[in-house]
This record gives structure tokens, C-alpha cells and sequence, in this order.
């Protein structure tokens, strides 16, 4: 396993234009995510069946040749469990790999558990175990120690022959469609971004507040999105979300009893006069322009009875097509559906997934009748 660590301009173009010459490379990142909002890149591996490159994204002010690869529509972009490191690519460039394809998913449509890791496909694929020890190490320390760069390599270098296996068994089976498909799903979903004026709906518990106790935590969900993002500093480092959720429900104004219901001393500290200030104006928003309740799915008449019958669908069609019940549709998906049903009036701007690409001929439309 052969690799070179790619620090210079000069090199960075040869890699990348090597790269666009193939049918097909193999991507993957490094990165660190522990209190930032974004991800931190610290390391781009590449593979074409013949140049194995180590980027280091560190060592660059420009990196416009990997960005024309990631854009060229020529080359398809295999990754694995790719949903954060679209988000990397995403953060660091912009972009997206198009066209791209998931070996995750790909195993998936061959009957795999969703999550299924590299390791593991590693192991049954190629009968290697391969050593991830390093997946948690600090990729932004340099230099980076020989057993990062070679973990790093095998990453890329191992997926390649998994790759091949699964196309063959994927296309054999009807599913190489429908793989690219869900990953272009994916793709789609992993880089949508919040509205700040919704991320009160992304708070868990928000539903049990009524809408006077939501007015005050509206802006404060609104706030602490935008801190996050200009601070970029993971949500729960500016303020806890349950810290959020008492604030509001209790409409405190003091800094001192807010410590007292449990709150975080420092974050209540250093952010203490914004949060009052919100929860006054929040407590003066007229009536009439209270956020709507969050009803949640199960207070809906029906609910329950409603729900089984769908998994029951679910399982039906996963005994007939062999693919696994939670791949065909969660419980998020399928009261994703309800959800467009019921509250969004089947609005076809707003399509769930059961209702989209290859899920819907095999089941969004038996489920859709369900309903």
C-alpha cells in the first residue's frame, strides 16, 4: 500500500487531474468535531486504482484542483458512511461530491444493517482486519504519526475491491439505480441547512410548551443558532438545550434563579443579559403571534393502530424484497409521511422519502393508500 503525502501546489494538480482521468476514485476525510459547530477537515484521502494521495487541506490556501474533482460529473465519487464527510465537503468547499455513491448504502440494498462499519465489510469482503484504533486521534496535530497515515490509507485503499464486489452483487441484484439514488437522498438531506427562525423546532421537548412559553424560546433557539454558527462552537457550548427549555418554560429573567433551576453557571455567566433580554421580549409578544403549538404525531386520533398497520406494510414488502425493515423505512420515515399527510395536506413540494425514487413503486404508494 503505497501512498504520498500531498503538501505542495504542484502535486495537489497532478493527484487531482490523475484522479478526473478515472472512471471512478475512492474518497474519504479526517476530521475533528468535538466543540466546534463545524467539522474540522484535517486530511483528504484519495484513490484512483493506481494513486493513493494523502492531502493534507492544512498546507493549502488554494485548493480549486480537488474542487474541480469533486465537481467533475465525469467521475464517480465512492465513500463510505459518507453523511459527515459531506458535511466536511460541504463546510471546507462549498460543494458536494456529484456524482457520489455509498458503500453503506450499497450494502444495505444486499441486505446489511444500515449501519453497517468499514471494518466489518472489510473483514467479509477481503477476510482483513484492519486496525481502527486511530478513527478518534487528533487529525489536526502535525505531523501526523506513521500509524495515522497508514490507517488513513488503508481507508481508501481497502474500499476500492469492496466497492467492486458490492457493484457486481448490487447490479446483479436490480439495485445499482436505486444505490445511487439513496445516496443522492442523502447527499441532499446531510447538507440542508437549518432556518435559525426553526431551530426552536429542533430543541427535543419543544412540543410540551405551550405557545406563550414557545414565543420565549423561539428567539432563544434563533440566538443560539446564529452564536453557534458565528462562534462556530457546537450548539451545546453556547447554552444546553434543556438549559433552553427551563428558561422558557418558566420565563426566567434572573441569572441567579436560572442557576438555581440547574442551569450552566458559565454559560448563563457569560451570555446572561442576551438570554434576559429575549425572555422579556419574547414575554411582550402579542397573542396572536404566538408560535403555533407543536402537536406531536402520537396525540393524533389513531395514531398507534395507524402506525402498526404501516410497519406491518413495511414488513411485508422487506420479507419480499429482502431488504431490511428499518432500510425500507424507520420510524422517522414513516412518521415523516403521517406528518405530510396530516399536516402538510400531501403537499408535493414537500415529498417524504417513502414517497420519492426508488422507495416509491416498491412501497410509498401501498403506504400512501394506507393512509
Amino acid at each position: 500500500m503505497n501512498y504520498q503525502i500531498i503538501t505542495q501546489p504542484n502535486d495537489l494538480q497532478r493527484a487531482c487531474l490523475a484522479a478526473r482521468d478515472a472512471d471512478v476514485v475512492m474518497l474519504d476525510t479526517e476530521f475533528v468535531r468535538v466543540r466546534t459547530f463545524y467539522p474540522q477537515l484535517g486530511l483528504i484521502q484519495l484513490y484512483d486504482g493506481e494513486n493513493l494521495s494523502l492531502i493534507d487541506p492544512l498546507a493549502f490556501d488554494d485548493m480549486a484542483p480537488f474542487v474541480e474533482l469533486l465537481q467533475d460529473t465525469s467521475v464517480l465519487k465512492v465513500l463510505h458512511a459518507c453523511g459527515e464527510d459531506l458535511e466536511v465537503f460541504h463546510n471546507a468547499f462549498g460543494c458536494v461530491p456529484f456524482p457520489m455513491v455509498d458503500t453503506q448504502v450499497m450494502a444495505a440494498f444486499l441486505g446489511h444493517g444500515l449501519s453497517t462499519g468499514f471494518a466489518a465489510l472489510v473483514n467479509e469482503f477481503l477476510g482483513i482486519e484492519i486496525d481502527k484504533s486511530e478513527s478518534r486521534t487528533d487529525w489536526l496535530a502535525r505531523p501526523l504519526s506513521q500509524k495515522q497515515l497508514d490507517y488513513a490509507a488503508a481507508d481508501v485503499f481497502y474500499l476500492l475491491p469492496i466497492y467492486e464486489q458490492l457493484l457486481d452483487k448490487v447490479t446483479q441484484a436490480g439495485w445499482w439505480q436505486a444505490a445511487q439514488q439513496e445516496s443522492e437522498l442523502l447527499s441532499v438531506k446531510r447538507i440542508k441547512q437549518t432556518h435559525p427562525d426553526l431551530a426552536y423546532l429542533d430543541i427535543k421537548g419543544a412540543w410540551q410548551l405551550t405557545p406563550q412559553e414557545l414565543a420565549i424560546l423561539k428567539p432563544l433557539a434563533t440566538w443560539r443558532y446564529e452564536e453557534a454558527v458565528r462562534r462556530d462552537l457546537a450548539l451545546n457550548f453556547v447554552v444546553k438545550e434543556t438549559d433552553l427549555l427551563t428558561i422558557a418554560r418558566l420565563g426566567l429573567t434572573s441569572a441567579s434563579r436560572m442557576i438555581d433551576e440547574g442551569a450552566d453557571p458559565r454559560s448563563i455567566q457569560r451570555h446572561s443579559a442576551k438570554i434576559i433580554a429575549l425572555v422579556k421580549a419574547g414575554q411582550q409578544t402579542p397573542a396572536d403571534q404566538y408560535p403555533p403549538k407543536i402537536d406531536p404525531l402520537m396525540d393524533y386520533p389513531g395514531y398507534k393502530q395507524l402506525f402498526k398497520r404501516l410497519k406491518d406494510e413495511v414488513k411485508s414488502v422487506s420479507q419480499t424484497t429482502g431488504l431490511a425493515t428499518e432500510f425500507l423505512a424507520s420510524k422517522k420515515q414513516l412518521n415523516q409521511l403521517l406528518s405530510w399527510v396530516w399536516k402538510k395536506e400531501r403537499d408535493p413540494a414537500q415529498l417524504p422519502d417513502v414517497m420519492q425514487s426508488w422507495r416509491l413503486p416498491i412501497l410509498g404508494e401501498r403506504l400512501n393508500k394506507l393512509v
